[in-house]
């Protein structure tokens, strides 16, 4: 007698929303194609400081073309080979150690990022006492604090930071902000300076950037229809952090910060039938994919994506780069 046969186990039903935009913005992406188009052109190696972008996923890739990743460039030898400077600036002293050493620099700091440099330059030329809204640590913060004499600039962090606060003069000061900030921190920790220093100059148009905006809003309306909420990135990254703490802020009862599908903890996410997926702006698409993938071996899966705006920005290559293209 032919034993009856076994009918599949049914998966549970699973919506996933797709966060949009999200995933690389336009400076990861000018920064990543900077190592790759370097390496055409020069061939391995070619030397980074810091990881280009933070992600594992991007920075293993870029490591097995050829790149070699320092934290120094003391950990340089002399070379004729080209060094890049990662997507989060360097402090001033950086490119004169280069050139003090001859070394051929490609600048890929993310154009925004030079746009708080420059406001802070700025700023102290004109004798302002400079306030830096961010995280301390950061290469990013540091890159900016970095790009003034020590002492010029003040690191607020958090509101207690900006209440305790003692200028030497409140009709000479003024505030950039770092680039990849929750936008709703950020806010409250600018109104309270404006509240205490009504003087206070702050940029013509807001530090943090277009694709920090446009992901964290993306986040908000996702959040509150969801049982739980991943974000791709790394731990980290500054802006996949905030996208993490918005999701949490938003109503969403679990949300986890997960660099690949292997990270999953699948207890999390026992029993849900809802769920938002978003990346942080240095982590690729293929990673999303990734996860949907997992998450479709366990559930039956179906997807919708929620737009919160349209990105159609575009940074061209550092200058040596580009010339290079265009002379083949």
């Amino acid at each position: 007698m032919t034993a009856p046969e076994k009918k599949p186990i049914a998966k549970p039903g699973l919506n996933v929303l797709l966060c949009s935009p999200r995933g690389f913005c336009a400076g990861v992406v000018r920064a990543i194609d900077s190592v790759e188009r370097a390496l055409e052109l020069y061939g391995p190696p070619v030397y980074v400081r810091h990881e280009i972008v933070h992600n594992r996923f991007v920075v293993e890739s870029l490591r097995a073309k050829g790149a070699i990743f320092v934290e120094e460039l003391s950990e340089i030898p002399d070379t004729d080979a080209p060094v890049i400077f990662s997507a989060h600036g360097v402090a001033r002293a950086v490119p004169q150690e280069a050139s003090a050493r001859n070394l051929f620099v490609l600048d890929a700091t993310c154009p925004l990022v030079t746009k708080v440099h420059r406001e802070a330059e700025i700023h102290h030329r004109r004798g302002r006492e400079v306030v830096l809204v961010g995280h301390a640590g950061h290469p990013e913060v540091i890159g900016t604090m970095g790009q003034l004499p020590a002492g010029s600039v003040t690191l607020v962090e958090t509101l207690a930071d900006a209440a305790r606060f003692a200028p030497k003069d409140v009709q000479q000061l003024a505030y950039v902000t770092q680039t990849t900030l929750s936008v709703d921190d950020t806010a409250d920790i600018v109104a309270l300076l404006k509240q205490r220093f009504p003087a206070i100059v702050g940029p013509h148009k807001e530090d943090i950037c277009y694709a920090t905006t446009n992901r964290q809003e993306a986040v908000k309306r996702v959040a509150p229809q969801v049982d739980a909420m991943i974000v791709v990135g790394a731990p980290n990254s500054s802006n996949s952090q905030r996208l993490k703490e918005v999701a949490e802020r938003a109503g969403c009862p679990r949300a986890a910060l997960i660099q690949r599908a292997g990270d999953i903890d699948w207890a999390l996410f026992a029993g849900i039938s809802s769920l938002g997926i978003t990346a942080g702006a240095s982590a690729p698409e293929v990673l999303v994919e990734e996860i949907i993938a997992a998450f479709a071996e366990r559930y039956d899966v179906r997807v919708a994506t929620v737009s919160a705006a349209e990105e159609a920005v575009f940074f061209p290559l550092p200058r040596a780069l580009r010339e290079n293209q265009a002379a083949e």
